[in-house]
């Protein structure tokens, strides 16, 4: 069976003596700096929702909100047994274990408690935020990637990969399927939809499209990525993700349906 070689990539990005940055950590440096930049070209559009000010105060609530959400939801979502009885494994995050899911509610909770003290519109700054965070999933996917982490289902398509930790079967490249969809396809709709449609009149619309768009491609792409080894299919077949991806799609048809023009 033909398979394209794994690259070899030294999992420290870049060391300054025994300084060393992994690229799971520069994956979330940059997602967020860039994040942060579109997010002030977006809050530069009608309608005025927020100063350049607020989005740059934000993106440290939104740093937290991404790394305790992240860890709070592997944690609770994903490995609560184990968690639990080695509760001083929580705070190594440079073991890795972060979950989209949880670190979408943390994220949700910085953007309430913002609003909440600066007299912002939630949903209409969540429009903002929300157009932006593609790019970080874009960059995490990709770090995933070259970790030779949450690979594939064993696949004899041309494109296969035998991954380090990945046993000697080809697998799918599942982290570049969802590079692609989640960060690629669907910043290039939240972008469209932001340059050529009026849906920021309707505040919400654009957060929940996200929603749906990130349900929609996780719910996808998890037919071919491999189930967490620990947990392996759940409910008729599903993985955790497919599960945890419903409730994130019916919220985000929710928030279109409730969206409408202010007054």
């Amino acid at each position: 069976m033909l398979a394209i070689p794994y690259p070899a990539f030294d999992p420290i990005a870049v060391s300054f003596g025994p300084f060393a940055i992994r690229w799971y950590a520069l994956a979330y440096i940059v997602g967020l700096i860039l994040g942060w930049r579109y997010c002030l070209w977006v809050a530069k559009r009608p309608p005025a929702v927020a100063s350049p000010a607020a989005i740059d105060d934000f993106l440290v609530w939104a740093t937290l909100g991404v790394v305790l959400g992240g860890r709070a939801g592997y944690v609770l979502f994903y490995k609560p047994d184990y968690y639990f009885q080695n509760p001083s494994e929580i705070l190594k995050l440079w073991h890795g274990g972060m979950s989209f899911h949880g670190g979408a509610l943390g994220v949700l909770a910085a953007l309430y408690l913002f609003c909440r003290q600066r007299g912002l519109s939630l949903l209409a700054f969540s429009d903002i935020i929300t157009s932006a965070v593609p790019i970080g999933l874009f960059f995490g996917r990709v770090a995933n990637f070259i970790n030779g982490e949450l690979w594939g289902r064993p696949s004899d398509v041309p494109w296969a990969m035998v991954f380090p930790n990945g046993g000697p079967e080809p697998r799918h490249p599942s982290q570049l399927y969802e590079a692609g969809l989640e960060g690629i396809v669907l910043f290039l709709l939240l972008f469209a939809l932001l340059r050529f449609t009026r849906i920021r009149e309707r505040p919400g619309a654009l957060a929940g499209t996200f929603l749906m768009g990130y349900a929609t491609a996780r719910i996808f792409v998890e037919f071919f990525r491999a189930p967490d080894a620990f947990l392996g299919f759940l409910w008729f077949g599903a993985t955790m993700g497919q599960l945890l991806s419903i409730p994130v799609f019916l919220f985000g048809l929710w928030l279109v349906w409730y969206a409408h023009p202010e007054k």
